[in-house]
Order: structure tokens, then C-alpha cells, then sequence
């Protein structure tokens, strides 16, 4: 398995969230959605709010929330460096459903091509994508 891995370090300003070997890592870069695997070709480029999915080499899947950031990938070594990385437990359940209930609040009182509308849609998407991993996370426990 170690000759089909390469090793991930996933740092925010606060914290070294991940630091370890994976097969397999799924995130969203800003140009969509990338899949990075072992030799995959160098890349860097910035991403968006949303989570990073890795695949350790036990088979275990393990998800992070990100607020946007830098992703750069070279053959043997990923690095994703986080504007804000929180894992499922850090992060405030009820408190992400109130900022989902405000955005769409946002967006019902503003016309799509507004600033305050882009503002509004990106709030949601930020608290949708914390608790989709605050999801993940729970299903994984059962």
C-alpha cells in the first residue's frame, strides 16, 4: 500500500489538522471538484469553502471542514493550507443550521447578480458544508 500512497499535511493558521500517508483525497479546488491519487501531476491552486475527504491506509475515510485555502500537489507530497480547518467534532451544529436559516433568509430579500446575494449564497454554502461533514461523521460512528 505505501508504493500507491503520499503524504498529506493539512495546516491552518492554528493547527496541523492532518499529517500522514493516504491512497486517496477528494476536494474542491476553484476550478471544481479534484480527485488526488499517488503521482497525480503538480498542480497548485486555490480552494473553496467545503471539505477535504482523505483516505488513510487503513481504508478509513475521515473528513475536514475548510474555509478556503491553497491546495498544492506534487507526485509524493500534498499540501493544504487552510484558511480555517475544523474536524467534525469542533464544529457547532446548531449554530451552522442558524447560519443556513439566515442565508436563505439573505437570499430571499436579494436579487441574483447582487453583491449581497453572492454574500448571502456563500454563507450558505460555508454552513451547508459544515454540517455535511458534522453528517458524515455521525453516519461514520453508527
Amino acid at each position: 500500500m505505501e508504493d500507491i500512497s503520499f503524504h498529506l499535511e493539512v495546516v491552518s493558521g492554528v493547527k496541523n489538522m492532518y499529517s500522514g500517508r493516504v491512497t486517496a483525497m477528494r476536494i474542491t479546488g476553484s476550478e471544481g471538484e479534484l480527485g488526488i491519487r499517488h503521482g497525480h501531476t503538480p498542480l497548485l491552486t486555490t480552494i473553496k469553502a467545503g471539505m477535504v475527504s482523505l483516505v488513510t491506509l487503513d481504508g478509513h475515510e475521515d473528513q475536514i471542514y475548510l474555509a478556503g485555502g491553497v491546495l498544492e500537489v506534487q507526485p509524493e507530497f500534498v499540501t493544504v493550507l487552510a484558511d480555517t480547518a475544523l474536524r467534525a467534532d469542533d464544529i457547532d451544529e446548531a449554530k451552522a443550521q442558524e447560519a443556513i436559516k439566515a442565508a436563505r433568509e439573505d437570499l430571499s430579500r436579494t436579487n441574483a447578480g447582487d453583491k449581497d446575494y453572492a454574500a448571502a449564497f456563500a454563507r450558505l454554502a460555508d454552513a451547508m458544508a459544515q454540517l455535511k461533514v458534522v453528517e458524515l461523521a455521525r453516519s461514520r460512528r453508527k
